[in-house]
């Protein structure tokens, strides 16, 4: 090869390589001026519609507006009020949690389990009950029937799945979960077991709870013993309670019988909601009453306490329906006061 055919060789390589790099070049710039575009998109877009990016105001826990719901609405819960804005507060508070946060709110109807759910949704997420990352299961209604339960145990995984893809920050709410087809929610046991991701998809960021009214006798039994020594409510611990609901949820029968959640121990909190005393039910009265816009004197209070049913027979210290039919005796008793007004 003769030399001037050299340099003309040596030239075209060298335009070709500084072509080849200026393209490289470009493209890198592309993507990286691509990615500020999106990212400021993606900014913009959070201002104005719910997202899940990681400092979005959409999934921000509000622990001060918790704490308030909890002092304005729940009565007789001082366990829940302690433990629940912890455990979120814990929760929340890494970057990197080891697992799923689970918590099982257990008792007898009319304890505040669904409020205290709501409050929880509502001061977490900015939509509340109508974020798109907030998913509620009902058993008697999303999952009726028991010799479907491998069925469901499917679907259920997919949406999981698809959903903590889409927000790590999701939370899953499962009510009546005493009513599941036995077995069915050990198919949840992988996303809330001590796995950094699962097909590339992390859910250690995401909440489970369940809402269920296993537990209420051992919780009862616990109470009138305490209550027999001449000790209050407020004295009894989480330590005192745990491993009652914890036995008492693997034993009965109901979606958590012998689950393999509990015998590995993946529930993190298993949260106590004690029977209400009357004085209590005197309250959800009087908020009731609030909550019209009425003024309910005390006698009017009295009548739709008198109204309720309470237990045991010989001392009636709770009641068997907590606050859950208040608001239908209230309304009655405010339709009899007008009716008698009309026609007396």
């Amino acid at each position: 090869m003769k030399p001037h055919w050299i340099l003309t060789a040596l030239t075209g390589l060298a335009i070709v390589f500084n072509a080849e790099a200026s393209v490289s070049i470009g493209v890198a710039s592309i993507g990286i001026v691509g990615s500020a575009l999106y990212a400021g998109f993606d900014r913009v877009r959070c201002a104005f519609y719910e997202c899940c990016s990681p400092r979005s105001k959409w999934t921000k826990l509000n622990v001060t507006a918790l704490n308030l719901a909890f002092s304005e609405n729940l009565y007789g819960q001082h366990l829940v009020q302690t433990v629940v804005p912890r455990a979120l507060k814990s929760h929340l508070g890494q970057d990197q949690p080891n697992k799923a946060l689970v918590m099982s709110f257990h008792g007898w109807t009319g304890g505040g389990k669904n409020y205290v759910a709501r409050f929880i949704t509502d001061s977490l997420y900015k939509l509340g009950t109508r974020s798109q990352y907030v998913h509620f299961f009902v058993s008697t209604i999303h999952f009726p029937h028991k010799e479907q339960s491998d069925i469901y145990k499917l679907h259920l995984q997919d949406w999981i799945r698809g959903n903590v893809s889409k927000c790590e920050r999701s939370l899953f709410i499962f009510d009546e979960i005493d009513k599941m087809p036995v077995g069915m929610i050990d198919g949840i046991k992988p996303f809330i077991d001590y796995h950094e991701n699962i097909d590339g998809v992390d859910f250690r960021k995401s909440i489970f709870i369940f809402l269920s009214n296993t537990g209420g006798p051992e919780i009862t039994r616990l109470m009138l013993e305490m209550w027999r020594k001449g000790k209050s409510r407020e004295e009894i611990t989480m330590a005192d309670m745990e491993h009652l609901i914890e036995r008492g949820a693997f034993s009965e029968k109901g979606g958590l019988h012998k689950s393999e959640l509990i015998q590995h121990s993946l529930v993190d909190f298993y949260v106590p909601f004690l029977p209400l005393e009357r004085r209590h039910i005197e309250f959800c009265i009087r908020d009731e009453v609030k909550r019209r816009g009425l003024k309910g004197s005390k006698e009017f209070i009295k009548v739709v306490a008198d109204e309720m049913t309470y237990f045991p027979p010989e001392n009636q210290l709770f009641s068997t329906t907590g606050c859950k039919r208040v608001s239908q005796k209230v309304s009655y008793h405010i339709a009899n006061e007008m009716y008698d007004v009309l026609f007396d």
